[in-house]
């Protein structure tokens, strides 16, 4: 059993950025993918990014491309989502999940064994 704590939400300016991290007991880190997904109020809960066991490949929804970078410290069993260029439609609370699935289901919620209970980012405008 893989128990998995977020932290490094918080409020933030239109612009600014913030550093999610994502501690993991209970199992062997490295076998396992770890995602991050984002429920906003009202909406579904969405995928945002992924990162392979090794941090060799990593792969991002469209709206947070090139502003989120996933990476992960296999010795510190610990994954991180480092979010740059923030605005308020991120304003959501971010979950890191963890699968030992990778493939084109990457982004769905179903492949996801473990989960954690989320932290909030509000980005104000």
């Amino acid at each position: 059993q893989v128990q998995l704590v977020e932290s490094g939400g918080g409020l933030v300016q239109a612009g600014g950025s913030l550093r999610l991290s994502c501690a993991a007991s209970g199992g062997r880190f490295s076998n396992y993918i770890m995602g991050w997904f984002r429920q906003a109020p009202g909406k579904e809960r969405e995928f945002v990014a992924a990162i392979d066991r090794s941090g060799s490949s990593t792969y991002y929804a469209d709206s947070v491309k090139g502003r989120f970078t996933v990476s992960r410290d296999n010795a510190k069993n610990t994954a991180f989502l480092q979010m740059n260029s923030l605005k308020p439609e991120d304003t959501a609370v971010y979950c890191c999940a963890a699968t030992r699935f990778w493939g084109p289901q990457l982004t769905s919620l179903t492949v996801y064994d473990y989960w954690g209970q989320g932290t909030q980012v509000t980005v104000s405008s």
